[in-house]
């Protein structure tokens, strides 16, 4: 008899023992997946940072290259100006030279 019940004692202990395994298992488990989550989502924070750094960048970037051109613009356009107002001026010499000329 007393075999039998040293045998359900330790099937007993195996089976408390294979619970206790179980729920340590599913505890060890959500930790990794709790960690995995917070890696994650510190991860995809990085990632939005740096995406948003990098938009800033490039905007800012693009601004420097549009103020340039829009520089180099205003400069052709002021000299433009100038070469068409000495051009003029020459243009008027020469018509007040005719005016003066049809008067006397």
């Amino acid at each position: 008899m007393t075999e039998i019940a040293d045998a359900i004692k330790s099937i007993k202990k195996a089976e408390d023992e294979a619970d206790a395994l179980v729920e340590s298992s599913k505890e060890k488990s959500t930790e990794i997946v709790d960690q995995t989550r917070s890696e994650a989502d510190e991860k995809i924070k990085e990632a939005q940072s740096e995406a948003n750094e990098e938009a800033k960048n490039n905007i800012l970037e693009i601004e420097e290259n549009a103020r340039k051109e829009a520089d180099s613009i205003i400069s052709k356009a002021e000299k433009d100006a100038v070469s068409i107002k000495e051009s003029a001026m020459a243009n008027v010499d020469e018509a007040a030279s005719i005016i003066v000329k049809n008067i006397l």
